[in-house]
C-alpha cells in the first residue's frame, strides 16, 4: 500500500507561483509513474501533468504547458509541481496520483483510471 500526501497549496494572486509537493510512503516509489490531476467545484477531475519513473519523460495538459513543471526526487520519495503564471482558472483541488505499473502509455496516461493510489488533495486558489 502506498500513501500520498500533498502539500503546498494556498491562496495566490494571478501571475503568482506555487510549488506543490507530494510525499509518498513505500520503498517502490521510484518505479511508479506519477501524475497530478485537479478538480474544480462542479467539474470532473482532469489531468495536469505526468512524469515517468526515471523522470526522463513528462507530459502536460495543453493549458498548463510552459507554466507548470513536474519533477521528482526518488531519493526523497517526492514529486513536485511548480506552477508559475497562475490564472484564476487554475483554481482547483490538486491531487497526486501513482501508477504502480509504471508503464508509459500515451493512450492512457491522461486517464484517472490508470492510477492506483491517490492523495487527499491540496487546494489552490488563484485570485484575479
Amino acid at each position: 500500500q502506498v500513501q500520498l500526501v500533498e502539500s503546498g497549496g494556498g491562496l495566490v494572486q494571478a501571475g503568482g507561483s506555487l510549488r506543490l509537493s507530494c510525499a509518498a510512503s513505500g520503498r517502490t516509489f521510484s518505479t511508479y509513474l506519477m501524475a497530478w490531476f485537479r478538480q474544480a467545484p462542479g467539474e470532473e477531475r482532469e489531468f495536469v501533468a505526468a512524469i515517468s519513473w526515471r523522470g526522463t519523460g513528462t507530459r502536460y495538459e495543453d493549458s498548463v504547458k510552459g507554466r507548470f513543471t513536474i519533477s521528482r526526487d526518488n531519493a526523497k520519495n517526492t514529486v513536485y509541481l511548480q506552477m508559475n503564471s497562475l490564472k484564476p482558472e487554475d483554481t482547483a483541488a490538486y491531487y497526486c496520483a501513482a501508477d504502480r505499473d509504471g508503464g508509459w502509455s500515451d493512450d492512457s496516461l491522461m486517464s484517472s483510471h490508470k492510477y492506483d493510489y491517490w492523495g487527499q488533495g491540496t487546494q489552490v486558489t488563484v485570485s484575479s
